[in-house]
């Protein structure tokens, strides 16, 4: 990564209204390709809306959003992914009646099979499938259901069906809530492989040591501002993160 290199994601001025409720105000962001990106802040901070209007689940009222220099504004969620722009969910989502192995061809069918040129057979899709288990160590576990999974093993699959879409920029949406401390070391190894594999990532994440030890640089959220975005070190150290976080 260069200082010249435009950025991957680009969102300018994003704001978003519920009634009279200010979820966003003016928020700016940029994501550059490679980067380990921290987006911390209480709870009603804004940051599941942030993520929400970046990956189109959403409609920002205004401000605009650019990923790879594209214009993403008004573009739905599905399309969005397709660009290789994808998600995991704080509560895992799997298809609870198929086996982790289908659970994982969806995406590889919905997403990959749909970009120009990108055609994989039925077999190409299994073998991939198969691959994304063993790379997150469930291999064993291909042809059971998932609710045979562990709370941690759940997370892995979440992690691994939004890389079965072949993203460039990964949102992990608190990826390691509820887990013990080994289990949050199990996950942060699979984030940091996904980075050194090429996936630029997003972190949302309430557990600060996981944060602190994942990001390059941190964005912090309060009351739906932006009050800090740096290296992480001194991205808390500011009062106005400290005031949210501490009180007065």
């Amino acid at each position: 990564m260069t200082a010249a290199e435009p950025p991957l994601l680009a969102a300018t001025g994003l704001a978003k209204h519920f009634g009279g409720f200010v979820a966003l105000e003016e928020v700016d962001l940029t994501v550059m390709p490679g980067e380990r990106l921290g987006l911390i802040g209480p709870n009603g901070s804004g940051k599941s809306t942030l993520v929400n209007c970046l990956c189109g689940t959403l409609r920002h009222d205004s401000g605009t959003i650019a990923f790879d220099g594209r214009r993403l504004d008004g573009m739905p969620a599905h399309q969005r992914t397709r660009l290789g722009l994808a998600r995991s969910f704080q509560l895992p989502k799997p298809f609870r009646s198929l086996n982790l192995v289908d659970n994982l061809s969806v995406p590889l069918l919905y997403t990959v099979n749909a970009r120009p040129g990108a055609r994989l057979s039925a077999a190409a899709i299994e073998a991939g499938a198969l691959q994304l288990l063993a790379d997150v160590g469930l291999a064993d576990k291909a042809r059971r259901l998932p609710r045979d999974l562990t709370q941690v093993e759940m997370r892995k699959l979440e992690l691994v069906r939004a890389v079965a879409t072949a993203p460039r920029l990964l949102f992990a949406d608190e990826a390691m809530a509820g887990l013990s401390p080994s289990e949050i070391e199990e996950i942060l190894s699979v984030l940091f492989r996904l980075n050194e594999g090429g996936i630029t990532i997003v972190l949302i994440e309430h557990i600060m040591r996981a944060v602190m030890s994942f990001s390059t640089r941190l964005v912090v959220l309060v009351a739906g501002r932006k009050v800090a975005d740096g290296p992480p070190q001194e991205a808390i150290r500011n009062p106005e993160v400290e005031r949210a976080y501490l009180g007065e």
